[in-house]
């Protein structure tokens, strides 16, 4: 097949690469679209329904952006970072004191999903609007449900129409663009102009016109919402046939094709803030169980290559029956140095969306929604990390250590008794029991905080534009943020895994079995930062590590997992459906490392956790083999919250790393992993990169679930990342 020779980026690309690589590590935020934000909310003062007022709102900001195109571009769509004029300014900071203080505040977690792609090109924003029009028409007004549907339907076309006006202006300035143009670039502008004028209103004809539609309704989403980390879902499948029907007719080739996908790579990061995740998914099985890999599938994937910068993530289902040569080409990809893709296992999280209760055309259609964090697409409100839970801290507070820089409060000693006692634990089955109930609680505290932030967008939210493309909220009448869509669950992030097996398998073995150690002097040590305590650490050292094949900690692990899933189980979201657990981090390991003191696993105090679901940094000593076996002892589909592992392979000859690296990989898919991700890239180039970041910005790494520029990175992180082991193939 053609599509798996690799071919250079055009020059095009190579251009709108080095200069949108100019301006990642220095984001600005949008201060234009915020004006407008003021404006129309004090605008619609008189309007005295929050969701008509939501559309307008929406539907203001986008017919008032100002459209920008640069040199080389053949898709449009991002911010104008235009200086605000003395006056505008000054209007600004009004509103931020005055005005957006009083606005209806709506909490909780926001985007992380994809909207329905298939619907946005088969119908257009006319087709949706005549949808609306049809619900309408079968209202009762008399009635007081129907009359809040009307407002709902009223406040979906005024967003609508902001939508369509903006790619409307966007064709007036690709038309005026062309009249100075030179004559090549005159044509792509006026090509452009016209796509503008077509889609998104009307449904699209062919492959550009389709890439298109679904790039400006992405992010209008981020524009008109207020909001990023809206994902494309899977472009492999629904731009597929505009992409045969173009082949066929002659109005594509593959080259061109691929540069407008390298196009679209690119356009991601112009508008999104570095140190978020957005992206997209090729591959998997269908609804029927059929593989789904088509020629896209591969196009979107050697991308990669061309575009290697920090979005999109791409994510690549994997699954047994899918053609060899897919994932030969990502590991190849990867073994160049390159952070993408990552690997999912169709299979497991196919297997854990059908356990949720999803029907199987929605369990084989998900998204990574930003890092591992799995939604179903075109039907989610789904609340992802919410929240995220300390998993060590968490141990912590049963053995009386407070967070880090905190004293022990009112001198209480750990474990319970008087002051002044030592603590008595009977058995490690006890102190297991006591670590339970107390995450019991905080899950219990952590999805009531999360059901009042779902009560308070019910209450004061609202996202009309994208209820539009949300299922089933035209159909019920009903906004995203009123029980609109489909699927309502929450997803919660439990951070230090490994961290927190190989502190229990170390109090196991040197307080309880080996009573070399008491719980008060381990208390005492991990307060010290092991100051002092050498002996201690040295102890603790001794006990088994998990990612070495070692079923006696690999066994707490199974334990960990297993009474997270069945903990979160006893819940139920605002809107009724379940409380889902995930082991995936982003920063966050390094944020709750940071404010925890020294662990009994090791680590010293401040230090972040482990990355992901994998090993603790350098803990894995016999080498991929033995790592990817501890990491799948446990069952995965639970766990839709996300699984993150992390592999760092020492870099070598790509060509011969990347057959070894691919058995490696897929031997963790088979065994039952849920994802993977990789670095290839040694220790001396990471320090290299410290002492000299103008010679690496474009360096990329993985981080916990998402990829980052290295030399952007907090210190603390960069020194994660260069404490994982090397593995060694």
């Amino acid at each position: 097949m053609q599509t798996t020779v690799e071919v250079e980026a055009t020059p095009r690309v190579e251009r709108l690469r080095e200069r949108a690589l100019e301006k990642a590590h220095e984001w600005v935020a949008p201060r234009e679209a915020e004006l407008f934000v003021g404006r129309s909310w004090l605008a619609s003062g008189g309007e005295g329904s929050l969701i008509v007022r939501r559309g307008l709102l929406a539907g203001d900001i986008l017919r008032n952006l100002t459209p920008v195109i640069d040199e080389d571009e053949l898709l449009v769509g991002k911010y104008c970072h235009r200086p605000l004029t003395a006056e505008e300014a000054e209007e600004l900071d009004r509103w931020y004191r005055y005005g957006n203080p009083a606005m209806p505040k709506a909490y909780g977690q926001r985007a992380h999903m994809a909207i329905d792609y298939a619907l946005l090109l088969r119908e257009g924003v006319a087709g949706i609007r005549a949808q609306i029009g049809r619900y309408r028409e079968r209202l009762n007004l008399a009635q007081s449900a129907d009359l809040e549907k009307d407002d709902f339907y009223r406040g979906c076309l005024h967003a609508l129409d902001g939508l369509v006006a903006l790619s409307n202006k966007y064709a007036d300035l690709a038309e005026a663009q062309a009249e100075n143009a030179a004559p090549d670039r005159a044509a792509e502008l006026r090509e452009m102009a016209r796509i503008c004028r077509k889609v998104p209103e009307s449904p699209a004809e062919t492959f550009h016109e389709a890439l298109q539609a679904a790039h400006f309704v992405t992010f209008c989403m981020c524009a008109g919402n207020q909001m990023a980390l809206f994902q494309l879902g899977r472009p492999d499948r629904y731009l597929l046939p505009y992409y045969r029907r173009d082949l066929a007719e002659g109005r594509v080739t593959e080259a061109r094709a691929q540069e407008l996908i390298d196009c679209l790579g690119i356009l991601l990061n112009e508008y999104t803030p570095r140190g978020l995740a957005v992206g997209l998914m090729v591959g998997g099985r269908d609804e029927n169980g059929a593989d789904a890999t088509n020629e896209l599938s591969y196009l979107f994937v050697r991308s990669v290559g061309h575009v290697r910068m920090v979005y999109p993530g791409v994510g690549l289902c994997w699954h047994p029956g899918m053609p060899s040569d897919l994932p030969a080409l990502a590991s190849r990809l990867l073994a160049r140095g390159y952070s993408h893709p990552a690997l999912f296992n169709d299979e497991v999280i196919t297997r854990g969306l059908l356990e949720l209760g999803l029907p199987h055309r929605d369990a084989c259609l998900y998204i990574h929604s930003t890092c591992v964090e799995i939604t179903p697409i075109a039907i989610s409100n789904v609340y992802v990390a919410s929240p995220y839970y300390n998993l060590i801290q968490c141990l912590h507070d049963v053995l009386g250590i407070p967070p880090l820089g905190c004293e022990p409060v009112g001198g209480v000693p750990p474990l319970g008794g008087e002051p002044g006692e030592r603590p008595v634990v009977g058995s490690f089955d006890e102190l297991l029991e006591r670590y339970r109930a107390h995450l019991s609680d905080l899950i219990r505290e952590g999805v009531l905080a999360e059901n009042r932030n779902m009560l308070s967008r019910a209450q004061g939210g609202g996202f009309p534009l994208l209820s539009c493309f949300v299922n089933d909220c035209l159909a019920r009448g009903k906004d995203i943020d009123y029980g609109g869509a489909r699927a309502n669950w929450i997803e919660s992030s439990f951070v230090g895994l490994a961290n927190l097996a190989d502190a229990l398998a170390a109090i196991r073995q040197a307080v309880f079995e080996e009573e070399t150690l008491t719980l008060e002097r381990l208390r005492e040590a991990l307060l010290a930062d092991f100051a002092g305590f050498d002996d201690v650490r040295a102890l603790l050292a001794r006990a088994p590590k998990y990612g070495n094949d070692d079923d006696r900690v690999d066994g707490l692990v199974q334990w960990i997992t297993g009474m997270l899933r069945e903990e979160c189980a006893q819940h139920r979201s605002y809107w009724g459906d379940p409380v889902v657990p995930g082991l995936f981090c982003w920063i966050v390991h390094e944020h709750y490392g940071r404010l925890t003191c020294a662990s009994a696993d090791g680590r010293t105090a401040g230090f972040p956790f482990a990355d992901g679901s994998g090993p603790a940094q350098g803990r894995e000593r016999l080498g991929p083999t033995a790592a990817v076996r501890s990491a799948t002892k446990w069952d995965h589909s639970p766990m839709i919250g996300g699984v993150a592992v992390n592999l760092r392979f020492h870099p070598d000859d790509p060509e011969r790393l990347a057959v070894p690296m691919q058995q490696t990989l897929e031997t963790f898919l088979r065994l039952g992993g849920f994802e993977a991700q990789v670095n290839v890239v040694s220790a001396e180039t990471l320090r290299d990169a410290q002492a000299h970041p103008e010679r690496h910005r474009g360096l990329v790494v993985r981080v916990a679930g998402y990829s980052d520029y290295f030399v952007g990175l907090a210190p603390n992180m960069q020194a994660e990342v260069i404490a994982r082991t090397e593995l060694e193939i």
